[in-house]
C-alpha cells in the first residue's frame, strides 16, 4: 500500500529538520530556562548528545526491516491480534499530538496575534491546510518543504543578526553553575519531543528511496534541528537573561520585539510566528499522516485518503476538550505526556527489536529439514 510515494533523502531530511524543531522553537527556552538558568544552552548540547541513542535505535528497527512500516513489523513479529493492539497502542501517539498541535497553534495565535478572533476559527484553518497537505501526499509535504525551508532559513538568519547587538554576555555567567542532575532533568522533555516522538518516522523510512542513506539522514536531521534549537536557547538567555526566559510563556517571541536597528526596523516578532507556524505545520502533518496510514494498513485499506477528512474532523472536535484548564494542559506536558512518549517511544521499539532478535535467532537455528 502506498508503495508509489518515494521522498529522496534530502525531502526526508528536511522533514526530520521541522519535526524536530516543531513548537520547541517557541516554548523550548522557557522550560529549559527555568530548569537549568543561564545554562539553558549547555542542557540542550546535552539534549542532542541523548536525542541521537534514540535515534539509532530507530535505525536499527529500520535496518532490520527496511521495507516495512513498524505497524506492518508489528504485525509480523506478534501476529494479528497482539499486532493489532500494539498499533493502535502506536497510533494513538501520533494522532492525539497532532490534535493537541492544533490546540498550541490557535491559543498562540489568538493570544499574540489574532486577539479577536475565537480560537476554533484558527482551529479550524489549521484543519483545512493539515487536511489539503494530508490527502496530497507525503511527497507532497516534502515538496513543500524544500520551499519553505528556504524562508525559515531566510528569517532565522535575520532573526540571528538583529539580534546580535543585544547580546550580553554576563547573561550566561556564571557558566556550569547547573549541576550534572539539573542538566539532566531538564534535558528529559526536550528530549521526548525532539527524538522519542520521532518514533513516527517509522511509518515514513520505508518511502524514502535509499535505506542506508536515509538511516543517516535521520541523525544529521535531528542533530540540525537541535543545533537551531540550541542558537534559538542561547539568544534568548544572552539578551533576555534567564530569568526573564523562564518567565515568558513564549521567550522567542518576546526576543524579536527587543529588535531595534535604527529606530527603523523594530517589533519584527512576526519573524518568530512564521517561523514557528512553519515547523509546527509539518511536525503536526507528519504526525496525522503516519496515524492515518497505520490505521488503513490496520484496516486493509487500499488508501489512507478516506480516513483523512473524518479522522480531521474528529481531532476538531477533540482538540478544544482536550484540556479543560491550564493547569491540566501543564500537568499533561510536564509528567502524563512524559511517560506516555517514553511507552509508545522506548519500550515498543525495544520489545519490537527483542521480538525480532528473538526471531532471527530461530531462524539462525533451524535446523533443515
Amino acid at each position: 500500500m502506498l508503495k508509489d510515494e518515494k521522498l529522496s533523502v534530502r525531502q526526508f531530511r528536511l522533514l526530520v529538520i521541522l519535526f524536530s524543531i516543531g513548537s520547541s522553537i517557541l516554548i523550548l527556552p522557557s522550560g529549559m530556562a527555568a530548569g537549568a538558568k543561564q545554562d539553558a544552552w549547555i542542557a540542550q548540547l546535552l539534549v542532542i548528545a541523548i536525542s541521537l541513542l534514540f535515534i539509532w535505535l530507530y535505525n536499527v528497527i529500520h535496518k532490520w526491516f527496511p521495507k516495512m512500516t513498524l505497524v506492518e513489523i508489528c504485525h509480523a513479529l506478534f501476529g494479528k491480534w497482539i499486532g493489532t493492539l500494539l498499533s493502535l497502542f502506536f497510533l494513538s501517539l501520533p494522532f492525539l499530538y497532532a490534535t493537541i498541535l492544533m490546540l498550541y497553534s490557535g491559543a498562540f495565535l489568538t493570544a499574540q496575534i489574532f486577539s479577536n478572533t475565537p480560537m476554533v476559527a484558527i482551529n479550524v484553518l489549521m484543519l483545512l491546510i493539515l487536511v489539503m497537505g494530508t490527502r496530497l501526499g507525503i511527497e507532497t509535504l516534502a515538496r513543500s518543504a524544500e520551499i519553505l525551508i528556504i524562508f525559515f532559513v531566510f528569517l532565522l538568519i535575520i532573526l540571528i543578526v538583529f539580534t546580535l547587538p543585544e547580546i550580553k554576555l554576563e547573561n550566561i555567567q556564571p557558566v556550569f553553575e547547573a549541576k550534572p542532575k539539573t542538566l539532566l532533568r531538564t534535558a528529559v522533555f526536550p528530549v521526548i519531543t525532539a527524538a522519542i516522538n520521532s518514533v513516527v518516522f517509522l511509518m515514513i523510512l520505508p518511502h524514502v528511496n535509499d535505506s542506508k542513506k536515509a538511516r543517516h539522514s535521520f541523525l544529521i536531521g535531528h542533530v540540525i534541528g537541535g543545533v537551531i534549537l540550541f542558537i534559538i536557547t542561547a539568544l534568548c538567555i544572552l539578551v533576555l537573561g534567564a530569568d526573564q526566559t523562564a518567565r515568558k510563556m513564549y521567550p522567542p517571541y518576546t526576543l524579536a520585539k527587543q529588535i531595534n536597528v535604527g529606530q527603523v526596523i523594530t517589533r519584527i516578532e512576526v519573524i518568530i510566528a512564521v517561523l514557528w507556524t512553519i515547523s509546527i505545520y509539518f511536525k503536526m502533518a507528519i504526525y496525522f499522516y503516519a496515524a492515518l496510514v497505520g490505521l488503513a494498513q490496520l484496516l486493509n485499506l487500499q488508501d489512507y485518503r478516506p480516513l483523512v477528512l473524518p479522522s480531521g474532523l474528529i481531532g476538531i472536535v477533540l482538540a478544544p476538550i482536550i484540556f479543560t484548564n491550564i493547569v491540566w494542559q501543564n500537568t499533561w506536558d510536564t509528567s502524563s505526556s512524559i511517560g506516555y512518549s517514553i511507552a509508545v517511544g522506548v519500550f515498543l521499539p525495544i520489545l519490537v527489536l527483542l521480538a525480532g532478535a528473538i526471531k532471527k535467532w530461530k531462524q539462525k537455528n533451524r535446523k533443515p529439514g
